[in-house]
């Protein structure tokens, strides 16, 4: 087994492009801040940034509570990996079963026995929050509700969801349906990863044509699409059990937030108090790209029975961190990297780790890879390096 040796390095060839995050699992353990710098009257509370995954702060974040239309956001990530996965289309021709179209609470007024494009019952479901079209997707996705409900429990424990249980598309109160804002800041930060979710999650105003011609008026239910700079999208829910519940996210300077709240005692304070967690979030902390992928780390590995003596070590991956402002003088990188490698060699081969530092505790791991070929010398030129080192 090689042996590795470490060395503190200045990494000072980078030229800070973004690149990929690549943050080991207890970088994202705790929150960067202890407490949230706001009174919040939401029981349950989250700030997250998207990218990285990193959570700024927190309040009560693993309570179990229910989080009524929240709850689409399941519902809504399933549909859209299926339509990138190619299993669904835009176009796709559903049927509204009378089931779906009876459903309680917000809706579209569907028809039963009508039949919608699968990109108006998406559109229904993301910005009016309309049951009857998120029911009729689930019965499209898996044929009935209950069996859609065990897709969005497979897909919970998938992202290791484990405050969080579906009984039903919709939200509607339900016995044994719960969540989390912790387990709904993940999975917004899933459906994130979709850009179809905002081709209709920033629209304040559209309107849902019926195949009878009747026209039903939607109106986000996300005010802060309307009214907070940069907010494009998320999610909504009450219900009595549930009293006002948002997720929220925003967009600003390449950086994407996530606020969470559950649990409000009314609707505008839900609002208020995601506002005040984005305004914080973004004033106070920005996404600072630290390395490049392919960028050399200004060290070298020594060759045995090689062309060449030594190959120089480059970064594998890229890395961006959610730094608040002045913690970058904080950083520092350690490399562990092999005391020789053997011939031949090929650009891109890995030879060790970087770990990227903060305040002296390691926070990332990146990959060092070799930056170059080194092959196996030629006939005349192995006889020439014998020769040199036998004299």
């Amino acid at each position: 087994m090689a042996r590795f040796f470490r060395v503190f390095v200045c990494l000072v060839c980078l030229t800070l492009c973004v690149g990929a995050a690549a943050f080991s699992p207890a970088a994202l353990a705790e929150p960067l801040e202890q407490g949230a710098p706001m009174t919040l009257t939401a029981p349950s509370a989250i700030l997250m940034e998207a990218e990285t995954g990193a959570v700024i702060f927190e309040k009560n974040a693993d309570e179990r509570r229910p989080a009524a239309s929240v709850t689409k956001l399941m519902t809504l990530l399933i549909v859209l990996e299926k339509l990138d996965q190619g299993a669904f289309t835009l176009e796709d021709k559903i049927t509204v079963s009378p089931a779906a179209a009876a459903q309680p609470g917000s809706q579209a007024f569907l028809d039963a026995h009508a039949v919608y494009p699968l990109k108006e019952l998406l559109k229904a479901t993301i910005i009016a929050s309309a049951n009857d079209a998120a029911a009729a997707l689930a019965e499209y996705t898996a044929g009935t509700e209950e069996a859609f409900a065990t897709l969005m429990n497979e897909k919970a424990a998938a992202l290791d969801l484990e405050n969080s249980h579906y009984v039903n598309c919709t939200g509607l109160p339900a016995e044994g349906q719960y969540t989390c804002a912790r387990d709904v800041a993940v999975l917004s930060r899933e459906v994130a990863k979709h850009p179809t979710y905002f081709t209709y999650s920033s629209v304040w105003l559209d309107n849902l044509t019926h195949p009878s011609g009747r026209v039903t008026d939607l109106t986000n239910t996300n005010r802060l699409v309307r009214f907070y700079k940069d907010c494009d999208g998320m999610k909504t829910g009450s219900t009595n059990e549930a009293k006002y519940c948002l997720s929220a996210t925003a967009e600003r300077n390449g950086m994407r937030l996530i606020a969470v709240v559950l649990g409000v005692p009314n609707s505008q304070t839900r609002f208020d108090e995601a506002r005040a967690m984005l305004d914080y979030g973004f004033s106070a902390y920005s996404l600072t790209p630290v390395a490049r992928e392919g960028d050399w780390i200004g060290m070298q590995v020594p060759v045995k029975l090689g062309a060449k003596d030594q190959v120089d070590a480059a970064l594998g991956t890229g890395l961006s961190l959610l730094l608040r402002s002045g913690m970058k003088d904080q950083l520092s990188f350690e490399a562990e990297l092999p005391e020789s490698v053997t011939a031949p060699v090929r650009a891109g081969d890995p030879l060790g780790n970087v770990w990227v530092l903060l305040s002296g505790k390691r926070i990332a791991q990146l990959p060092a890879v070799a930056a170059q070929d080194v092959r196996l010398p030629g006939m005349l030129e192995g006889f020439m390096r014998l020769w040199e080192n036998w004299r």
